[in-house]
């Protein structure tokens, strides 16, 4: 992707974030920040804090410490009315899609415009129809259930719900997960492409290194619960760090210990 400016004030910006459950601390006092516009991507293991990181970050997991700035408010001081109002600038492409199967493809695409912004159900129909072809389905799937379509175009539908409202903030969980490599590359191309066109701020967590480097304008790694690599994304195969350099390769001999016991 390409990158602006880079005097552009952070629209995300975390200090000191921590998060503990009982005796295991997840996230150890992560400092990052997103500037206006960009794409960054947080990689790491299983068990690092991405999904952690990234639940704090849309409220609905609180920091045991720490602040979270949206576009200059800390959101962690809102009340839950004022960072619901917060959230209105946010889409968010879930794990799975995360689709309601009660409900045909354009109502799922619609679901936050007329339950959250009062829009009539035929201007959200007509809303949902335009999503629907920019993520490359036709208009007549509008009205087919999501069981009655592939994990791909599940996905694609639930691109399609986040962006609906052109959303200036936008989150993305594991966006490839699930997906051949074809069609993990056909959603890596969507999200670029909706991310510019809206031109908005994005904040993805992947551990999967084809989508982090196709999707992103800088690369931060997350391990043992703090931020150890935040750079340029074309920076990371030269970055000098011996815990980034074994996780992109997928290497077992490195730094980063697992628990498996090879025979």
């Amino acid at each position: 992707m390409t990158s602006p400016s880079p005097s552009l004030a952070p629209a995300i910006r975390l200090s000191g974030l921590r998060k503990s459950f009982g005796a295991k601390t997840v996230l150890d006092g992560v400092d990052l920040e997103i500037s206006e516009g960009r794409s960054l991507v947080i990689i790491g293991g299983s068990g690092s804090g991405k999904s952690v990181t990234l639940k704090c970050v849309l409220g609905l997991m609180a920091p045991d410490s720490g602040e979270i700035y949206i576009k200059g408010d800390c959101v962690t001081a809102m009340s839950a009315g004022e960072r619901e109002r917060v959230n209105r600038n946010i889409g968010m492409l879930f794990q799975g899609a995360a689709l309601f199967d009660s409900l045909p493809v354009w109502e799922n695409i619609a679901f936050g415009l007329i339950q959250g912004e009062g829009v009539s159900r035929d201007d959200a129909r007509d809303i949902a129809l335009e999503k629907l072809v920019a993520v490359g389905m036709k208009k007549e799937d509008a009205d087919r259930n999501p069981s009655e379509l592939s994990s791909g175009m599940q996905k694609r539908v639930g691109l399609a719900r986040a962006i609906a409202a052109n959303p200036k903030i936008m989150f993305f969980d594991e966006p490839t997960t699930g997906l051949d490599p074809v069609m993990g590359d056909v959603i890596n191309n969507l999200i670029v492409e909706c991310v510019q066109e809206l031109g908005a701020t994005a904040l993805t967590i992947t551990h999967d290194m084809a989508s982090a480097r196709k999707i992103s304008d800088r690369i931060a790694m997350l391990y043992q619960g703090k931020i150890i690599w935040t750079g340029d994304t074309s920076d990371i195969d030269h970055c000098g760090d011996a815990y980034v350099d074994q996780f992109i390769h997928g290497r077992i001999e490195g730094p980063i210990k697992t628990d498996l016991r090879l025979a």
